[in-house]
């Protein structure tokens, strides 16, 4: 028996289901509302903002605490409205699917000057636009091919924790496509050791077991590569002094005694700095060596020491070992790991200074809470999976030295 086709729009929101997204951002608008009447009825639900770039940072944050997140917007204007969230979300490697209703098929080829264009024919202007914030794109204009576009492009999306963009005519919603794809989920193919996977392996752990003054640091791509918790498996077993990038706060449990908070390169205090220079080996997650992200440059470590894990590939100093998926790599090398030819360090670390700890919420009658202890006694009233939002300016920068439990 051929089992009961689904619509194209019901496709789509089940496809979103499955990668664990359950609510939907964007606003209502000419194009889109067909599609946004099958939101609720697939089990989602449909978060109105007032605009759609609200709506686009909105789902970063989402895609940021759940993996994935998603948008709709209108073709046009609502679409532009969304693209400095959309591009910043590609940045900062946040996994957005934006999906936007556009004219019929039928307007589009015969080319009507319709609102929501530039009036003069051309509807592939702001597709052409998200190619460069986008890691993957999909006009749905072809009934039999459309569910094999919807799928690659969100296999594209979670491979590259980047945005991705879906256009979808309002014409093409209620179409009827075949439900069976929807019982095999998205996959990435698997991965098996292979020749130079055990290169690569013999090499790391060689620098890693014979390292004298090893570090650890964490940037803010090891989110978008979900290696977080492997991340968080290395730095307690091997109890070596640790730091995190700008980017990175808030992705270890910063409770822990080897975790000294974000390292600031040469506005840092000069015992920190000193021990990263002359450390012989520095294992960094995820690197985002932006100037912002890096202070200017200065906090990223000496090339020739460190061994740097990275989308694909795991860097040793001038050698590359390409075509290793950092999440499988990571598994084999925790497996592998001999703690007991691991250098263990004294507590407190040699030379480091001990100040990154939580002060207690209750001080003292009058006396005054200055700037450099305010964060400190502000981190005591943070738990376990809250949401902390520091604005650019004095709190961006004083929410750095807040010690965080995990989660958060």
């Amino acid at each position: 028996m051929t089992a009961t086709p689904t619509t194209l729009a019901e496709y789509i929101f089940a496809r979103l289901r499955q990668l664990g997204i359950e609510s939907i951002h964007g606003v209502p608008g000419d194009f889109n509302l067909k599609l946004l009447d099958y939101i609720e009825p697939s089990g989602l639900r449909w978060v109105g903002n007032c605009n759609e770039l609200n709506a686009g940072y909105a789902a970063d944050g989402y895609a940021r605490i759940k993996g994935t997140g998603a948008v709709i917007t209108t073709f046009g204007v609502g679409e532009l409205s969304a693209i400095n969230a959309i591009a910043g979300a590609y940045a900062e490697r946040a996994a957005v699917v934006h999906i936007v209703g556009t004219p019929s098929r039928a307007s589009q080829n015969a080319r009507c000057l319709i609102h929501h264009t530039f009036n003069d024919g051309d509807y592939g202007r702001f597709a052409q636009m998200h190619t460069h914030i986008t890691v993957a794109q999909a006009n749905l204009r072809n009934l039999s091919t459309a569910p094999d576009q919807v799928d690659e492009v969100l296999r594209q999306c979670l491979m590259h924790s980047r945005p991705v963009y879906i256009t979808i005519p309002e014409d093409m919603v209620a179409a009827s496509v075949p439900v069976a794809r929807l019982r095999t989920a998205i996959a990435f193919p698997e991965t098996e050791p292979i020749a130079r996977h055990e290169v690569a392996l013999t090499h790391i752990l060689q620098k890693i077991h014979t390292a004298k003054q090893p570090m650890i640091l964490v940037d803010g791509e090891s989110r978008a590569l979900d290696i977080v918790d492997e991340v968080q498996r290395i730095v307690k077993a091997t109890n070596w002094p640790t730091w995190t990038t700008i980017f990175a706060k808030g992705l270890l449990d910063e409770t822990l005694a080897n975790v000294h908070g974000v390292y600031r390169g040469a506005f840092d205090d000069p015992k920190v700095k000193a021990f990263v220079d002359t450390s012989d080996l520095v294992l960094c997650f995820g690197p985002h060596f932006s100037s912002t992200n890096s202070y200017a440059y200065s906090s990223i470590p000496d090339s020739s020491v460190m061994i740097s894990f990275t989308d694909n590939q795991v860097e040793l100093g001038d050698q590359i070992f390409r075509d290793i998926p950092t999440k499988k790599g990571l598994s084999w090398l925790i497996e592998q790991l001999d703690l007991s030819l691991l250098e263990t360090y004294s507590t407190p670390y040699p030379n480091l200074p001990q100040d990154y700890t939580i002060l207690p919420a209750s001080l003292p009658r009058g006396e005054a809470i200055t700037q450099d202890r305010l964060w400190r006694v502000l981190a005591s009233f943070i738990r376990p999976g809250d949401i902390v939002l520091a604005e650019t300016g004095t709190a961006g920068y004083g929410c750095r030295e807040m010690p965080l439990p995990p989660q958060t």
